[in-house]
């Protein structure tokens, strides 16, 4: 492909506002993560197509993955991703702070940026190809409801949530089982996305306060293509309840009589 090329579509992809890729090492570092804090179960709540759960295993993270996506096309997508990885499941519900029913915003960027808060002007302005396109019914669960059908006794969980807006809900609905979360990554927008969503100081706020969980990594998401300005990043946090073993001082031999 020519330079001429190549310039054209990088100046399309702007105009589109295309998310900001993640950097080619987030995703070991990510995985390094998990490894370092003994994960091995990832809840990948709105999962779409399944990217996620690639990247995860492309990186060589070997636990258990159950992924949570209610629309019909991406899950499709997303079943024939795990149907070959005996450790990676799907279950077709939204997660909230309720069960029942609950409605879906679709976003036109093929149901990615779908919530079920109103998008504001400044994410539409951002990217409008992702301007909601319809509304669709989905089943919604609490997570404390499915705790036990879906981990083992002594599993150490990390949740990831990419519910646009929607952290607040779905962390509610953890219930009594919050103790045993030892991590998350989860959306945080620095400017309002969406109409009553979650932002990065409540985000931060309740990962830190409610779930005891300390911020190792912040990893950039989409930003506007008109300034350049950072809209959306996420965050991981980890429970810190175990030393780091680099950090432990050794032993004193006792002194001989």
């Amino acid at each position: 492909m020519s330079n001429d090329l190549l310039d054209r579509a990088r100046t399309t992809l702007r105009r589109l506002g295309t998310p900001r890729p993640p950097a080619v090492d987030d995703g070991p570092c990510l995985v390094r993560l998990l490894r370092r804090y003994e994960i091995d179960l990832v809840l990948d709540v709105g999962a779409h197509s399944g990217a996620y759960g690639t990247m995860l295993r492309r990186c060589g993270y070997e636990g258990r993955i159950v992924s949570f996506e209610p629309l019909r096309e991406p899950r499709a997508e997303l079943r024939l991703r795990a149907a070959e990885d005996p450790y990676w499941s799907v279950l077709p519900y939204a997660l909230a702070d309720r069960t029942g029913p609950l409605m879906l915003n679709i976003a036109g960027d093929a149901g990615l940026s779908s919530s079920a808060l109103p998008m504001l002007p400044r994410h539409r302005a951002a990217a409008p190809h992702a301007a909601y396109t319809g509304t669709r019914s989905v089943e919604a669960h609490r997570l404390d409801g499915l705790w036990e059908g879906v981990t083992a006794p002594g599993e150490r969980v990390f949740v990831r949530l990419a519910v646009q807006g929607y952290e607040r809900e779905v962390l509610r609905g953890v219930g009594s089982f919050a103790d045993e979360i030892v991590g998350i990554q989860a959306g945080a927008a620095l400017v309002p996305l969406y109409e009553g969503g979650a932002g990065f100081d409540d985000t931060l706020a309740l990962a830190r306060g409610e779930l005891g969980l300390t911020l190792m990594s912040v990893r950039p998401g989409l930003a506007d293509p008109r300034d350049g300005r950072l809209l959306q990043c996420e965050l991981v946090l980890l429970r810190e309840d175990t030393p780091d073993p680099s950090e432990q001082v050794p032993a004193q031999a006792a002194p001989s009589a």
